[in-house]
């Protein structure tokens, strides 16, 4: 099922499970009377019975102990560790690694190191006219992606967008039906990539992450937002709230290259950077597959980290910034971390 959204930063996807119910004082007095009218219906015949009162009430008394309400947040960090050739790292443990919150240090709760932990991604393509022309690469891309990621633990999203964002098959484990709706993407005139990562952000943001789930979104587009709705600051709010990395595959036209406009594509670089993605330069319609691949390896070899939100006051929107670096500082000079810098805490 296709649903369309046109959007701005009002719009809401969500829903609401409201349940309520109780067995009051007025139940536990009828149990009451129905088994004092047992006990006088099996007295023997012609013995006077007791006349039934109302049980006297029962007074539980406890300590004068104050009760305290604690909640807590885990904040989960996907977190990528280069050396000096780019080349990922393996073999980290949890002691290599020391991280901050709005500068104070935080104890890691969680540790992953070959990242088993859940995939939730959203896949929003560019369905204007200004993107590469030979579908059938593009879908054939795209399937194979699909095909090496998506585990059983996985979900998977599609959306398209163009004058609008329409999401074109909703989160699935099935790779089959995934494939299907990448035929069922439609054409259209404008861009509009700044809604399309609000709504996949929102998207995401309805999914659980009781298992550390990281969610994802991906992004193919040349990068220019055409329309008149939609902002840079809502797209990487909504992105940091839902705890959203961001992999920007860029389509860089062939024509007149030099003479581009490169505004969008700065954009969806700086918002790879600022959720912990990445982003690829696709110049040619056949380097769909390496870039959907490199994607792929970044998501297969991240470690995971997560702590404890610190109980405190909200500041600044209850925007915080994360630091995650290397105990060693030999290993802080020789690596490259990379991961998201900010989440937003809840009320």
């Amino acid at each position: 099922m296709r649903r369309s959204w046109h959007s701005g930063p009002t719009l809401l996807l969500g829903f609401a499970v409201v349940s309520a119910g109780f067995c009051g004082a007025a139940g536990m007095q009828a149990v009451a009377l129905q088994s004092a009218s047992a006990t006088s219906q099996s007295a023997p015949a012609g013995q006077q019975q007791e006349p039934i009162r109302d049980p006297a009430p029962i007074v539980r008394r406890t300590p004068d102990v104050p009760t305290i309400h604690v909640e807590s947040r885990l904040v989960n960090v996907a977190l990528n560790v280069t050396d000096e050739h780019g080349a990922q790292v393996p073999g980290l443990t949890q002691s290599d690694f020391e991280v901050l919150e709005d500068n104070d240090p935080v104890r890691i709760a969680v540790f992953d190191r070959e990242s088993v932990t859940p995939l939730a991604i959203v896949m929003a393509v560019d369905a204007s006219g200004s993107m590469v022309s030979d579908d059938r690469l593009e879908r054939d891309a795209a399937k194979d992606f699909v095909r090496s990621i998506l585990r059983k633990q996985d979900l998977i999203d599609l959306m398209d967008f163009s004058d609008q964002v329409d999401e074109v098959v909703s989160f699935t484990n099935d790779a089959k039906l995934f494939e299907s709706g990448l035929s069922r993407i439609t054409k259209g005139d404008a861009t509009a990539v700044y809604d399309a990562i609000y709504l996949a952000s929102q998207r995401l943001a309805q999914t659980s992450q009781a298992n550390g789930e990281r969610r994802v979104i991906v992004v193919i587009s040349d990068g220019e937002n055409t329309t008149h709705h939609g902002s840079y600051p809502t797209a990487l709010e909504e992105a940091q709230r839902a705890g959203a990395m961001l992999y920007a595959l860029i389509i860089v036209p062939v024509e007149a290259d030099a003479g581009r406009d490169t505004g969008g594509e700065h954009a969806l670089i700086q918002l790879a950077n600022d959720t912990g993605g990445k982003y690829y330069y696709v110049s040619s319609k056949h380097d769909l597959a390496p870039a959907f691949a490199h994607v792929s390896d970044d998501l297969r070899t991240q470690y995971t980290l997560g702590y404890y939100a610190p109980q405190r006051p909200l500041n600044r929107g209850g925007l915080r910034h994360i630091t995650v670096r290397m105990k060693d500082p030999a290993l802080r000079a020789k690596y490259t971390l990379r991961y998201r810098t900010a989440y937003y805490a809840q009320k």
